[in-house]
């Protein structure tokens, strides 16, 4: 019975602890480097469990899908003229 109580709970944690993963991918254009590099580089970067993007852009990493506030705004739609 307490299992079936705590289960939404968890189903809730989990939840918005998946919306709140950092799922951008990151890599040095131009640069060869190895996965070992980029760990240690992504585990001295986090600081209290928040990942640094400044410090990660000062050692040559580029995010490769970046966050919505990294992300350019929309271009302005123009109307679509036709021939006739």
């Amino acid at each position: 019975m307490r299992v079936l109580a705590a289960l939404p709970l968890v189903l809730v944690a989990l939840a918005v602890f998946g919306c709140a993963a950092d799922e951008r991918e990151w890599m040095k254009v131009n640069q060869r480097y190895t996965k070992e590099e980029f760990q240690r580089d992504y585990r001295e970067c986090t600081r209290k469990g928040d990942l640094d993007e400044a410090c990660m852009r000062q050692r040559g990493w580029q995010p490769m899908n970046p966050s919505t506030a990294d992300a350019p705004p929309p271009a302005p739609s123009q109307p679509i003229r036709g021939r006739y």
